[in-house]
């Protein structure tokens, strides 16, 4: 059985210590935890062993809490960290501790592929390159922007083939989490280079691809609006749903007023964490004129990188096939259950 520690408990590390804790085939270490807040408190409700920073034990003990031990017991006591820590400290949490021990290790996709502090060589999605991770010890678990747009562009790839000429997407990101403290500005700010151009193409590298970036007064979800030029006329299809219907976390959706109904839909159909974990497509927003076809989705932000996590947790440790860690992700997540429920309701 494979021994699982999850470092750090933010928006990410949370949604991860549910899913896993769950997992049968995986023994759950615990959560590493390196401030006092009200999300302590969560981890104890759900039983979650915690550990933290040596130099802070006396801290969380004077609050009242039994500790577990301290972040470095946790780690040599895995065989795999999924690190959650905040952009950034995934580098010296490498160096200082998954190296030395010799630990495999999945990052988050705030990370660094390049330069001087990079983690991993490879950032991972599945509907391209699962197989590729297998086996690796290090590897970036691409962000929900950069995920979201493997989901989708990947399916239109096999389909239509060379007959894509480019891509151009704006992301339409949301300021903050629901769960953040700070502030949601009245702005709308802009990327000068964004990172998902890269991303992305660091796993379709053939691919044209231009993407701009915006950051808008929301908390709910974020919104692609993606424009595909063709080399010749849009080939015809009756529905976007000819496209996706067999993808796995894609949900093609009728009329939507927006991405807080959906995320608020998600809060009334019961979903842990109120997250759909997937890209919902709205078809009533697409266009096709000539050569160009214009589709609008919406991107569950820290929601559809958990099952993301997943899989990459399974072609790691386990070299599972494919459609096998589909099978298992989607019995834990309920994803396909999840998008049948959402088409239904957002029917056209």
């Amino acid at each position: 059985m494979i021994r699982v520690f999850i470092n750090g408990y933010g928006n990410i590390g949370r949604r991860l210590a549910s899913a896993f804790s769950h997992d049968k085939e995986i023994q759950f270490v615990g959560i590493g935890k390196y401030s006092v807040d009200n999300k302590v408190d969560e981890a104890f409700a759900k039983k979650f062993p915690v550990y933290v920073p040596d130099e802070k034990i006396p801290n969380f003990r004077e609050m009242g809490y039994d500790i577990s031990g301290t972040i470095s017991d946790a780690i040599k006591e895995s065989d795999l960290v999924v690190d959650a820590a905040k952009d950034g400290f995934g580098y010296s949490n490498k160096v200082n501790f998954y190296m030395p021990m010799n630990k495999h290790a999945i990052f988050q996709g705030g990370e660094d592929r390049t330069g001087e502090k990079k983690v991993a060589d490879i950032i991972h999605n599945s509907r391209i390159n699962y197989d590729k991770v297998a086996n690796q010890k290090y590897v970036i678990q691409g962000s929900c922007n950069v995920s979201g747009m493997g989901r989708i562009m990947q399916p239109m790839i096999e389909k239509f083939g060379d007959k894509i000429q480019r891509y151009d997407v704006t992301l339409i990101r949301r300021w903050a989490d629901l769960e953040d403290k700070k502030e949601v500005k009245d702005s709308i700010e802009w990327e000068k280079n964004p990172h998902h151009q890269d991303d992305v193409k660091s796993f379709l590298p053939s691919v044209k691809l231009y993407v701009e970036a915006y950051k808008v007064p929301s908390r709910m979800m974020h919104l692609h609006h993606m424009t595909i030029r063709f080399k010749d006329k849009v080939p015809y299809f009756d529905s976007l749903s000819d496209v996706y219907h067999d993808e796995f976390g894609v949900a093609v959706l009728g009329k939507t007023k927006g991405t807080a109904e959906i995320r608020n839909k998600a809060h009334e159909f019961g979903f842990e964490h109120d997250d759909t974990n997937m890209v919902h497509i709205h078809e009533e927003a697409m266009r096709k004129n000539d050569d160009t076809l214009k589709i609008l989705y919406s991107d569950d932000q820290t929601g559809i990188v958990i099952p993301e996590n997943h899989l990459l947790f399974q072609s790691m440790m386990f070299g599972r096939p494919k459609n096998k860690a589909y099978e298992q992700t989607d019995s834990l997540f309920q994803i396909s259950k999840k998008r049948d429920m959402l088409e239904k309701e957002f029917a056209a």
